[in-house]
């Protein structure tokens, strides 16, 4: 499960769109963070997570973040100024469960690789999506996950959400906050449709004839969509953005929404269900959890500044910078995370989210004084930096957040968790045990 949203311009201090995502996957799916340079592919393919495709030669840099063991990526930005994240969501059309076709990270890092704006990506996607179609497990153990797919696309400029239902697809341009989590939100307002799509829910009789035709009504599947609380989820990421400030929106906001619980006060992870922005997994009913966080802001006249967590839980997590151009995420500087514990960050990091469930109010108040001066002072510098062309001075903010943010991971290691009687609700305390085998 995911959240993602796009908050115009207009709305934003600096005046630069931003989008911004949790990547909600099983606990113990690493997440990379990783750079791909802009090259030039031996031969127009590539193999995606369980095909080949075709794809032109040349591709663009991009920095993304994705599951370990996937080749396409569950957000992410190219150089052009061009950012997605992708949602899952669940529908009517039956998929063969045979993977014979892409993921929807498949899809999007096919989008960042070839595209310089929003509406080339929209289109790459709807072209790859019907040639190949979306037949391709989802999921990492849990490999019965199979879904449909929608996207926020941004640029600089302009902003589409794209949802599809197995081979059909619509789309709608946005100029406002939009959001979306796991379910289909375009009913009778998208601007454009799959030229099929309306004859095949009228013959299906999902949908009455006599009425406008509405997307999400027609192809929704409800047990899912309401099982993962989609909905819930959107709407929060509503309440909490620009149109509730009194002031421009900025970084900062977009951060703190994906931080969010449902439960504002005295919040532990074992209360952590479907419902809440900031997902910590349970068990049966919650068995994802936030692997990953992406704020990015599209600077329009300059590089876009690309924010990360590298790890899970964004409410026990760091936002850190990274730049195009910069040996930062080359893999001998960022190791790359992998099944087990290993010295990635992600895991390195993980031992404390770990350590977190036992003790969470102790150790989330010791990473929030560290995080609200770092972010801050790193937020500041990143401004100042907006126009420079001095790859350097990039490269050592970047790597000082890094180091700074493992100095305190080690600290956080020597700390003695004092579990409280709440979480040793033995159900939870199994799950974990289970899910801790690989640490």
């Amino acid at each position: 499960m995911c959240d993602t949203f796009f908050s115009p311009s207009q709305f934003n201090v600096g005046g630069n769109p931003i989008l911004a995502k949790n990547s909600d996957r099983e606990p113990n799916e690493a997440q990379q963070i990783a750079r791909f340079p802009a090259h030039t592919r031996p031969q127009k393919g590539v193999q995606a997570s369980y095909i080949a495709v075709e794809c032109p030669e040349r591709v663009f840099e991009v920095i993304l973040s994705k599951p370990f063991h996937m080749w396409g990526a569950e957000m992410g930005v190219n150089e052009h100024g061009l950012a997605i994240g992708n949602e899952a969501v669940f529908t009517k059309m039956k998929l063969l469960k045979k993977n014979t076709g892409l993921t929807g990270m498949d899809l999007l890092r096919l989008a960042l690789e070839q595209s310089k704006t929003a509406k080339e990506a929209l289109d790459v996607i709807i072209k790859y999506l019907e040639k190949y179609g979306q037949d391709a497990c989802g999921g990492y153990q849990d490999k019965g996950m199979y879904y449909s797919n929608s996207f926020l696309i941004a640029d600089t400029h302009a902003a589409y959400v794209l949802e599809t239902a197995g081979p059909f697809w619509a789309f709608k341009h946005i100029e406002s906050f939009y959001a979306i989590s796991n379910l289909l939100t375009l009913g009778t307002d998208f601007d454009q449709i799959h030229p099929d799509a309306q004859a095949y829910a009228y013959q299906k009789s999902w949908i009455k004839r006599d009425v406008p035709f509405d997307f999400q009504q027609a192809f929704s599947e409800p047990f899912m969509t309401f099982m993962g609380r989609g909905a819930s989820r959107k709407q929060q990421c509503e309440w909490q953005g620009p149109f509730s400030k009194n002031r421009d929106f900025e970084l900062q906001d977009a951060f703190d929404i994906l931080r969010s619980h449902r439960i504002r006060e005295n919040f532990e992870p074992c209360r952590g269900d479907m419902g809440n922005i900031c997902l910590h997994a349970q068990g049966l009913l919650t068995p994802s959890q936030t692997t990953g966080s992406l704020v990015v802001e599209l600077r329009k006249d300059a590089q876009s500044s690309v924010w990360l967590t590298g790890s899970s839980a964004p409410c026990l997590s760091i936002f850190k910078p990274f730049y195009f151009g910069t040996i930062t995420l080359d893999i001998e500087n960022f190791p790359l995370a992998s099944s087990h514990l290993d010295d990635s960050y992600w895991w390195q990091w993980e031992k404390i989210h770990r350590k977190a469930l036992t003790d969470y109010h102790s150790i989330h108040a010791k990473i929030q004084a560290f995080r609200e001066e770092k972010e801050k002072l790193w937020l500041k510098e990143d401004q100042l930096l907006a126009n420079s062309k001095d790859l350097k001075k990039k490269v050592e903010l970047s790597q000082r957040a890094i180091q700074e943010c493992l100095q305190l991971a080690k600290k956080l290691e020597q700390h003695k968790p004092k579990p409280t009687f709440r979480l040793k609700s033995l159900a939870y305390s199994l799950y974990w045990k289970w899910q801790n085998r690989v640490m």
